[in-house]
Formats: C-alpha cells, sequence, structure tokens
C-alpha cells in the first residue's frame, strides 16, 4: 500500500509537469519594441550612427575623403552645397554626426554639423546632387525669480538654487558700479527674475533677459529695472527704484572676481622689501593671466616697465582723474591709445617687486594718489524727467514681486 501511494504521486507530479510544459508553449513569444530615436529630423534607426568631433587638420573634404569620395567628388559636393554651407566655419572641436547606410558598404547619407546647441547644418548626400541646409532648434523662454541668501561666492550660491554660473556673471556686469563684488559676505540677500532660453524646452541654452533684481548690500537694498528711455535703441541701461542710474563713471575694481590682499596705506610692510613704507594702491590678487579693466573711459598716458611696478599702464581719464594698472603678466594696449570703460588693457602677473600674481590698482584725483575705495564718484547721466512716468509704471510691479518674493524667503 504504501508503494501504490508513492507511485501514485509520482505520477501526479509527472501530469503537472507535461501541464506546464502544455502551458508555457503556448504562451505568446515577448517581442521587444525597438525604441525610435529621432534627432536633426531623421529617424537614427535606419542608419548606422556616427558621432564624432573636429580635430586638428579636419576639412570637410577631408572628412568626405575619409568616407571613400574621391577629388573630383568632393569637389561636386562643395560646389553644390557653397550657397547653403560655408565650409571654412568649421571649427576645431565642434561636433558632428554622420549617417550611413545601416548594411555594408556603410556609404555616407548625411553629414551633420552644429555649430553651436541652437543650430546645425545637414548636408542630404543621397541624391546625385548634394543639397544642405541649417535649421535652428526651437527656443523657449521660461521665467522665474530667484531669492536667495549668500553663502560662499555669489556664483556658489546660484548654483545652490540650481541658476547658472552666467547669472552671477550677468548681476556682476549689473552692479559693477554700485556694489564691490570682493566684499560681499555671508549674509548678504538678492532676489533676480530672470528670462532663461531652453532649447526643445528642457535643454538650458542661456540668459534672454534680467527683468529685475535687487542685492542687499551692506544692509541697504539696491534695486536694478533695465529700461530704454529712447524706445527705439538696442541698450538699456540700468536703474534703482528711484531712477537713479546704476552705472557710475568708475567701476568698482578693475577684475570681475578675485580678493583685496592690501589696501591703501600711508605705512605698510613691504613683503618683498621688508621694510614699511606707504602702499599707494589697492592690491587684487587673481590668477596669472586674468584680464585687467581699465575702470573708465579715457586715453592710455603712459605704458612701460620699471623694477618695481613690473609692466604698467596708466591711463588718463579727464582733467581731475587717472588710475595705473602694475605687476602686469603682458600689456595689451599702446600708449595714446583711446580705451573704453571695461576694455581689457593687460593680464594679471607678477613682474616688478611682487610675491604672486596680483594688480595693485593705483588711483590719482588732481594730481594727487588718493584711496580709490573711499572716494565718491561721479554716477553716468540721470534719467530724463520726461522718461520717469514711464519707467515708474513699468518698474512698480516688478519692484512688488521681488519684495513679495523676499518677505517669503527671508520671513521679514
Amino acid at each position: 500500500m504504501k508503494y501504490l501511494s508513492a507511485i501514485l504521486v509520482l505520477l501526479t507530479l509527472i501530469a503537472c509537469k507535461k501541464e506546464e510544459d502544455k502551458t508555457e508553449k503556448t504562451k505568446p513569444a515577448i517581442v521587444k519594441k525597438e525604441v525610435i530615436t529621432k534627432e536633426f529630423g531623421f529617424t537614427l534607426n535606419d542608419f548606422k550612427v556616427v558621432h564624432d568631433t573636429i580635430e586638428n587638420g579636419d576639412t570637410f573634404g577631408k572628412l568626405l575623403g575619409d568616407e571613400g569620395y574621391d577629388a573630383a567628388q568632393v569637389h561636386k559636393v562643395t560646389e553644390a552645397i557653397k550657397d547653403s554651407f560655408d565650409l571654412r566655419n568649421i571649427r576645431v572641436g565642434k561636433p558632428f554626426t554622420m549617417l550611413k547606410q545601416k548594411h555594408a558598404p556603410n556609404k555616407l547619407q548625411v553629414f551633420i554639423y552644429q555649430p553651436d546647441n541652437l543650430s546645425y547644418y545637414v548636408v542630404d548626400l543621397r541624391d546625385s546632387i548634394a543639397k544642405a541646409y541649417k535649421t535652428v532648434k526651437p527656443v523657449t523662454i521660461k521665467r522665474r525669480v530667484i531669492a536667495a541668501e549668500i553663502e560662499g561666492s555669489l556664483a556658489e550660491t546660484l548654483a545652490e538654487a540650481g541658476a547658472s554660473p552666467a547669472l552671477a556673471h550677468e548681476l556682476s556686469e549689473i552692479y559693477a558700479w554700485s556694489i564691490d563684488f570682493f566684499k560681499i559676505q555671508k549674509g548678504d540677500k538678492f532676489a533676480v527674475a530672470v528670462n532663461e532660453k531652453y532649447i526643445d524646452g528642457t535643454e538650458y541654452a542661456g540668459i534672454e533677459s534680467i527683468e529685475a533684481s535687487y542685492f542687499e548690500y551692506k544692509g541697504k537694498k539696491i534695486y536694478a529695472f533695465p529700461f530704454k528711455q529712447d524706445e527705439n535703441s538696442k541698450r538699456s541701461d540700468y536703474y534703482d527704484e528711484e531712477g537713479k542710474v546704476l552705472k557710475s563713471m568708475f567701476l568698482k575694481a578693475p577684475l570681475k572676481f578675485s580678493h583685496i590682499t592690501s589696501r591703501f596705506s600711508p605705512r605698510r610692510f613691504h613683503p618683498v622689501q621688508q621694510q614699511w613704507k606707504a602702499h599707494n594702491g589697492t592690491d587684487y590678487a587673481a590668477p596669472q593671466g586674468t584680464p585687467i579693466m581699465t575702470t573708465a573711459n579715457g586715453v592710455v598716458e603712459r605704458t612701460g616697465y620699471t623694477s618695481g611696478n613690473g609692466n604698467f599702464v596708466k591711463v588718463r581719464h579727464n582733467g581731475t582723474y587717472s588710475t595705473q594698472y602694475l605687476h602686469m603678466s603682458k600689456i595689451k594696449v599702446r600708449q595714446g591709445q583711446r580705451v573704453s570703460q571695461g576694455d581689457i588693457i593687460g593680464l594679471v602677473g607678477s613682474t616688478g617687486l611682487a610675491t604672486g600674481p596680483h594688480v595693485c590698482y593705483r588711483f590719482w584725483k588732481n594730481g594727487v594718489q588718493v584711496d580709490a575705495l573711499r572716494q565718491k564718484l561721479p554716477s553716468s547721466e540721470p534719467m530724463s524727467a520726461k522718461h520717469k512716468p514711464r519707467f515708474i509704471a513699468y518698474m512698480t510691479p516688478l519692484k512688488k514681486e521681488l519684495d513679495s518674493i523676499s518677505n517669503i524667503k527671508f520671513k521679514q
């Protein structure tokens, strides 16, 4: 009886296994669906796709030659597309894509060159006569308001807020005349309404414009609103909430970002000469080769070299003011040259009596060297009274928005 029971169990298991095998065989096979990839107006699945980058020595003709085109064929193609695509504009480091036949002999069908992230050129080689065209990707503008408290540098704070590093550059340009970014401190606050560009709605493509901003610096809010006094003008100036122009005759510093290592002083211990003497300038430390800007419009009065100053440039701005820039690694202007505020006049170095790369910035008023950081300097042309009502109407809702966001963010 025991053996009979065992046999029955075994037969039952065999029957179940056969039923499972039968069921498995009747299940429909799972076919993985190919993911369709489209880019540059082509279905990439239909081609063998090669992505590469233009290298030194690469030309369009050479790339075609590498794909089996002889000199006559290359000439025929370049003649056919020369009015649509200037091949001389192909640059080293830019990406290109080749779409080839999917199967042997993998003949080149389409060549795509991307000069920037906003556009691309297509050279279609599939017909007997090649054709080329340029496509600009669709760009959308997204607006957002960022409010933050300084933690570290402005760039670091913006990065924490998910903003592009380019925004730090834009804000430093706007406030170049009113804020010394070498002196911003933890706890300073700012808010900015910015319009940003996105390719196809997702890929960040830079800043379109800044609508409004404020920076709380040394306990005071400095607002900035772009406004054109002449509505037909291509350029906006920035004004505060009272319509006072932010732009001053002088920039706050000759470098965009750096830090002060030594201030104007009647008595400072010279690190090279090892003695106490006057320091008639402000030292800004920065990496070797950092661009040095002239802080105001003027004429280059003198360039040269001395054992103490190293390579230097002196600029006369008017009958009252002159500035000088010392220890350059390279001078980029010549004597007698007219320069505009913000022009690059040299590069940071450590020539002359210097322990490291920096620029010593010297400032003259009525022929006397003075502390540039303590001067109350003249502003640019003020807003005309006739434009004030239009400015106030434009500025008021933007200021209200910034203040509202700030009150929520900082719980003031």
